[in-house]
């Protein structure tokens, strides 16, 4: 999705469906237009377990510039299309494979899912609040940050070498690698003795009272971050913290307690009223938005960081470029609804 928001040509080889036609419904049709991972890109429906296909495939591949492949390892071997076919077809090929467990390691056969990667490389648990549970997160570290990110960032840098050498290669993108890179700060920190072991008791995690959500009059949550000297400084003014307790703002022993008379204090007002004394000032304040909320919001809005298409809203693309920027963000296509063209393209009669 992000390569092709950003202009390069995407083909997704998709396997062969049933399109949606007339009377089916449009929660099918709704659904495919969600997906907006898949935005941007053309479609060609291929069985591959046909050789005709496989040819087609290979085709495609003589002429691309990166192949990306999300398969278990040796899926893409056993149907003919693994990296020293590819390759022998277009030396220069990037070779991107993105998996959970990686091409290689004792686990790189198993299932799994993004809760299951993040919690081997670490990442989950630094998802807990002090004594609780660590809480899944919605593929954001895992799948997206430190697989689909990482597999971007790979594929950029192997490109790159590619344009300089005309060699191709393959880039091993694990999720477990990637979601273990997110957490460098966090591992450096922890060697070093500057990050407890236990979730939860820490300045960044929710252990600290000048580092967390909390709840307002209404039910509402804001965040705070005033973890820098001068902005604690202006929380303590703005929210009326004058006890002297406060005063030791790095006290680990006192977060406990200095967290529930912050709690209390939040619960005074409702979201909109500390929203109006805090939003835009150096507290480090943000109010925790809905995703029915956060499209509607005047900074997000300001700088179109939501797009709708086809009555979908979704994220607009990102990052912005001074000299290249985007067009405007694609819709999602039909399942094969360019076959017909791209064989034509790549030299197939009618």
């Amino acid at each position: 999705m992000m390569l092709a928001d950003q202009g390069a040509r995407v083909i997704r080889i998709d396997r062969p469906s049933k399109r949606i036609g007339k009377g089916e419904g449009m929660d099918a049709l709704t659904a495919r237009r969600s997906d907006v991972l898949s935005r941007g890109r053309e479609s060609i429906a291929l069985d591959l377990k046909r050789t005709e296909s496989i040819e087609v495939a290979l085709r495609l591949i003589e002429r691309a510039d990166v192949l990306i492949e999300g398969f278990r390892p040796g899926v893409m071997e056993s149907l003919g299309l693994g990296p020293d076919v590819c390759l022998l077809r277009r030396p220069s090929l990037v070779y991107g494979r993105i998996t959970g467990w990686g091409q290689t390691g004792p686990l790189s056969q198993a299932a799994g899912h993004d809760i299951n990667y993040i919690a081997l490389s670490g990442a989950l648990h630094s998802t807990a609040r002090r004594g609780g549970p660590p809480t899944p997160t919605p593929g954001l570290i895992g799948d997206f940050g430190g697989g689909g990110m990482l597999l971007a960032f790979g594929v950029l840098a192997a490109v790159s070498h590619a344009q300089s050498t005309g060699q191709g290669q393959v880039v091993d993108a694990a999720i477990t690698d990637g979601s273990a890179l997110l957490g460098a700060l966090i591992h450096g920190w922890h060697s070093s003795g500057l990050w407890n072991a236990e979730a939860g008791t820490n300045n960044g995690d929710g252990g600290a009272h000048f580092y967390d959500a909390y709840v307002c009059a209404d039910g509402k949550y804001i965040s705070i971050g005033s973890m820098e000297p001068q902005f604690y400084v202006l929380l303590r003014e703005k929210c009326g913290l004058y006890e002297p307790e406060f005063d030791a703002q790095w006290n680990a022993a006192q977060w406990p307690a200095l967290k529930e008379r912050v709690a209390d204090v939040f619960l005074q007002k409702t979201r909109q009223q500390w929203c109006d004394l805090l939003e835009g000032t150096d507290v480090c304040f943000a109010p925790v938005l809905s995703l029915d909320e956060a499209p509607k919001h005047p900074h997000n809005r300001a700088r179109g960081t939501f797009v709708q298409v086809d009555g979908i809203t979704q994220p607009a693309p990102a990052p912005r470029f001074s000299r290249t920027p985007v067009d405007a963000c694609h819709a999602v296509r039909d399942v094969g609804a360019d076959t017909d063209h791209i064989l034509s393209e790549i030299g197939y009669p009618p």
